[in-house]
């Protein structure tokens, strides 16, 4: 488990829709089934994934507030963005965050815990294991631990997930460079 602390003054720098349509990272939230511990009506799941930073999750009810995003297969996972907004939500405002992965929800594991000092804006918060390998999983799950101020409910306004896009590139060499030498195979060594 690793522990991070960020400060307003490196949020503001960040940007994940940039790097998203420059191809340095993909969002594959939408990859996902989204769930919430719990929500003030108009203000859930649609709110959180609307790509507007102008419009929120609230949660209603006792601390922890969960967001749980689950996988339909194993997947890797860079970094996770949340966009945070203190001047504007105040004790609104998560302070420290708990990121879990696992397979479900019987075995979720704790793999990094963020401290938010007054936050305005976008946060990375990057994601690897013990041989510092991005995280591979089919769960994960934020946990809002304690909020500003000691404020009961929580505003989040985006979470973004990412995975590393793949450089793989594949090279295939021409047709006639291929070679067919069994009796079965010559009946494809031309094109016609």
């Amino acid at each position: 488990m690793a522990y991070s602390s960020v400060s307003d003054e490196l949020v503001e720098e960040f940007n994940p829709k940039k790097e998203e349509k420059e191809g340095s990272i993909l969002e594959v939230g939408d990859q996902a089934v989204w769930s919430l511990s719990s929500c003030k009506a108009g203000f859930g799941i649609d709110q959180l994934r609307d790509d507007s930073t102008d419009t929120y999750w609230q949660s209603d009810g006792q601390l922890p507030h969960l967001v749980n995003i689950q996988f339909r297969k194993k997947t890797t996972i860079q970094n996770i963005w949340i966009f945070a907004d203190y001047k504007a939500d105040e004790s609104y405002t998560p302070s420290r965050i708990s990121i879990r992965a696992g397979t479900g929800f019987s075995d979720l594991q704790e793999v990094e815990v963020v401290e938010l000092n007054e936050p305005n804006g976008w946060i990375a918060i990057p994601l690897k294991d013990a041989q510092d390998k991005y995280i591979r999983t089919f769960m994960l799950q934020l946990a809002i631990l304690s909020n500003h101020q000691s404020g009961r409910d929580t505003h989040l306004r985006n979470v973004r997930v990412h995975s590393p896009v793949s450089q793989t590139i594949v090279a295939i060499k021409p047709l006639q460079n291929f070679q067919f030498l069994s009796r079965e195979m010559c009946m494809f060594n031309t094109l016609k």
